[in-house]
């Protein structure tokens, strides 16, 4: 069932008021939010094809290819169209967003095209103040996402009609919330928050002009305050809190903008966590301490939605599904994942791994389009404490055979530098699961028994030995250099007869735990291995082996997972 917000609109003809059911009605931008704003969720006009003809009905913000969205079609087409009335509230600025189209967008306000966007997992937004006004404006958007085009990122989307091995129904056109946002002519641009837990304090990047006052605080009391010029500023706390999976404090920071005289212009509020994590010596260290990573593998795929959870308790009851199976993190594995999950990890207390959907085939300007949307995605989530680490690459998928190996390696170093650029405050790993460059985590993928898991992670030299790998842990020229060893994939245990496959199979409920009992014991006995990420959280359609159903039913007893993952380092029994 859709959780929505009722309200009042005018049906798509624009004559006849009614009342509709409004899906995925929270804030969708929870690291920047304001008092006033409009939700566009909800039924639109829609159609397929390159010419525009609306003659369906679609429940934004799910993708043509999901249930929910009413249109339930596996391939709807490589274009489709939408369309909508809207009023427009009254302000000097009105900002149109779109939290992300796959993959193509054009968007037109009243006839006027106001924007294109290229990139099927960012937000965009644009300003349609001086184009619109009153209770009757129409805005339609094209968008274009070719199914069969694999330089595309596309994740885990499948590029054929019909789904297979690892890969899964596409999602094209909208997929996250699209909403207004009222300002006035003087406001808050931008807003960058950098904690400084060494320091007792926090700096901020405001883009603004005039005065701007600034109150942080904890659990609702005040603990600095900072006034002055907009631009920068730095609030010393008086209350150190340190942000960590098990203790998740948050600051709330709001920022007010001020004219001449001392009246409120704009007024947003975000929030922080006090935290350090980096890789040195070996180990990972998160606020000052050796820190060991128990991960697990996360689709992001929802019944029903698909890429799209159909409500916000939805992205909240997965992250503590998560901890109830003792795990402290996930690797969200090849998808951008909703905002709104990225602040329950905040709230909850849940390290991130966040990943770029890959493409699966390279050319120039393929790459060219990943590092411009992972650029987008880095600066959308550098503030969330709940990151941990930055993957631009999984397994060489979209840069295999198409480059030489130097040029494989240039490409994965420009990504590391440029990650490292836009945030160098956590570890980035350059190509997760093998053939790494320059990488701040050595993080290698391992679908062997347990038995064959003890063997090779019983010392660095064995887990390092390309063997009979499918690919070497490091590109030719490069080499370990002291990077804390995580196994970022391995398990993928199936249920005999579950009507799918994993990388394994066993037969039912208590083999089930027998066999993840030894690989985490595996991977945790005494050696190397720092941290490590289970495959996989849930079933995904073909793909059965989750520790949860799709339909998020665990198929063990959570309270009998939870001691085996949090098994201590070197306490394993292969």
């Amino acid at each position: 069932m859709v959780r929505s917000r009722v309200q009042g609109k005018l049906d798509c003809d624009g004559t006849r008021p009614r009342l509709v059911m409004i899906p995925r009605p929270e804030y969708p931008r929870p690291s920047l939010r304001r008092r006033d704003w409009v939700n566009l969720n909800g039924e639109w006009e829609f159609g397929a094809g390159q010419s525009a003809a609306f003659n369906r009905r679609i429940l934004v913000p799910f993708c043509p290819q999901s249930q929910l969205s009413g249109v339930g079609e596996r391939a709807p087409g490589d274009v489709v169209w939408y369309r909508r009335r809207f009023a427009a509230p009254a302000a000097d600025r009105l900002l149109l967003h779109f939290g992300a189209v796959d993959f193509r967008a054009t968007v037109w306000v009243n006839g006027a095209e106001v924007a294109s966007h290229e990139g099927g997992h960012t937000p965009f937004a644009v300003d349609i103040g001086g184009l619109v006004a009153g209770p009757d404006n129409i805005l339609v958007v094209r968008a274009e996402d070719p199914l069969t085009d694999r330089t595309i990122p596309r994740g885990k989307q499948s590029w054929t009609e019909v789904s297979e091995s690892i890969f899964y129904t596409p999602t094209t056109g909208i997929w996250q919330t699209v909403w207004l946002e009222p300002l006035p002519s003087r406001h808050v641009r931008g807003l960058r928050v950098l904690p400084d837990p060494v320091g007792g304090a926090v700096e901020l990047e405001v883009a603004a002009e005039g005065r701007m006052e600034v109150t942080v605080s904890l659990a609702g009391r005040v603990t600095g305050r900072w006034s002055g010029s907009a631009g920068g500023a730095r609030v010393d706390l008086d209350t150190i809190a340190l942000w960590s999976p098990e203790s998740p404090s948050l600051y709330d920071v709001q920022v007010t903008l001020l004219d001449a005289d001392g009246r409120e212009l704009d007024s947003v509020v975000s929030y922080f966590g006090l935290r350090t994590i980096e890789a040195r010596e070996g180990r990972v260290w998160l606020n000052g301490l050796p820190y060991v990573q128990r991960l697990v593998l996360d689709q992001g795929y929802f019944p029903g939605g698909l890429l799209t959870a159909a409500t916000d308790d939805d992205l909240r009851r997965d992250i503590e599904l998560t901890k109830a199976l003792g795990f402290n993190g996930v690797r969200k594995h090849q998808k951008l994942e909703d905002p709104r999950w990225v602040y329950w990890a905040d709230v909850l207390g849940l390290l991130v791994w966040a990943e770029m959907p890959s493409a699966h085939a390279y050319t120039a300007a393929a790459g060219a389009r990943l590092t411009a949307e992972w650029r987008a995605a880095v600066v959308r989530d550098r503030d969330h404490p709940s990151i941990a680490a930055w993957v631009p690459v999984n397994e060489s998928w979209g840069i295999p055979s198409a480059l030489d190996e130097p040029a494989r390696a240039r490409f994965l170093v420009n990504l590391y530098r440029l990650t490292r650029e836009l945030d160098d405050s956590r570890p980035v790993v350059s190509n997760d699961g093998w053939e790494h460059a320059v990488t701040d985590l050595c993080t290698l993928h391992d679908y062997s028994p347990a038995g064959e898991l003890a063997d090779r992670y019983r010392s660095l030299r064995a887990a390092l030995d390309p063997g009979d790998r499918p690919r070497p842990p490091y590109l030719r020229g490069y080499e370990h250099r002291g990077e804390p060893l995580i196994v970022s994939e391995f398990g993928g245990l199936s249920l005999t007869g579950s009507g799918g496959w994993g990388y394994s199979s066993v037969s039912g409920a208590d083999e089930l735990l027998g066999a993840y009992r030894g690989m985490i014991g595996a991977v945790m006995g005494p050696g190397p291995v720092e941290g490590f990420c289970y495959t996989q959280l849930t079933d995904v359609e073909q793909e059965r082996n989750g520790l949860l159903t799709f339909e998020r039913r665990p198929k063990v007893d959570p309270d009998l997972i939870r001691p085996i993952t949090q098994m201590q380092k070197g306490h394993g029994t292969g």
